[in-house]
């Protein structure tokens, strides 16, 4: 497939000043484990105020891209690049099945984390910076709540109060893992309406979702993804009948058409992985 640039959808407020600018490149991208590819040679660009959704059968490799792009994972083959910013600057929310919500630590602490990079582990707040970890609460609807343990919250609370904790990060990149699995719909409504926000900011959201409806009405562009890119542009052409067909069965086959086991690429930088 050939190179694609995903800039065009920009708000009129950012465009200007963002229409040429590339954010994040792929350059023939392999990613997997123990040599064994989960997202086959992907190549393309994704420019800064993109909102852009990540969908696919499971097992996709759609998880697998947003920890290549994180640094959580190393190229087995080709490169990600970050232009003009570097991978502390990423927020990135992982699924929620991931979580401990056990964990004794209450809905403001766990929000504060969002300005670790900051403030760091261990230096206390200013009162500035408390204001803007109770907005941020406030934002997601759970003004009021501030004290109470996340270990007593619903599913869709727990949610919310990760998102705040995105916000506050204040990242020109944000990555979401399935940002609406088991959340109720106004919840669901509500995160949403943040990431349009987000998206009316000039930041540039990358989204793996299953709800191909949400898609349609939500994002301006689309990456079909099954290990390897089925389709890549507006969820009109990547999300057609055809492409869709065309995923599940490369899916269900188990392989791509160029399926390989690749030769381990040497470690990254230091200065390329997250902290």
């Amino acid at each position: 497939m050939g190179r694609r640039l995903l800039g065009d959808f920009m708000t009129a407020r950012h465009h200007h000043e963002n229409a040429a600018s590339i954010l994040l490149r792929f350059d023939n991208l392999t990613l997997g484990y123990d040599r064994h590819p989960a997202v086959h040679h992907l190549s393309g660009e994704v420019g800064a105020g993109t909102l852009l959704a990540v969908v696919g059968p499971n097992g996709a490799g759609k998880s697998t891209l947003l920890k290549g792009i994180v640094g959580e994972l190393r190229p087995l083959e080709g490169s990600i690049e970050l232009i003009g910013m570097s991978r502390r600057k990423i927020a990135y929310l992982t699924q929620q099945s991931t979580l401990d919500a056990s964990f004794p630590i209450s809905i403001l602490d766990f929000v504060a984390m969002g300005l670790w990079g900051e403030f760091g582990a261990f230096r206390r707040f200013s009162q500035g910076a408390r204001q803007r970890i109770e907005a941020a609460i406030a934002a997601v609807g759970l003004a009021g709540l501030e004290n109470r343990p996340i270990g007593q919250l619903s599913g869709g609370q727990l949610q919310r109060v990760r998102f705040a904790r995105v916000m506050l990060q204040d990242a020109p990149l944000v990555l979401l893992d399935e940002p609406y699995s088991a959340i109720d719909t106004n919840t669901m409504h509500d995160l949403a309406r943040l990431v349009r926000r987000w998206h009316a900011e000039g930041r540039t959201v990358i989204s793996v979702l299953h709800d191909m409806d949400h898609v349609r009405a939500e994002y301006p562009q689309a990456l079909l993804l099954a290990r390897e890119a089925i389709a890549w542009g507006t969820p009109s052409e990547a999300l057609s009948a055809e492409n869709l067909l065309k995923a599940r069965h490369v899916a269900e086959s188990g392989k791509t058409p160029t399926d390989t086991v690749c030769h381990a690429a040497p470690p990254l930088p230091t200065e390329h992985l997250l902290p």
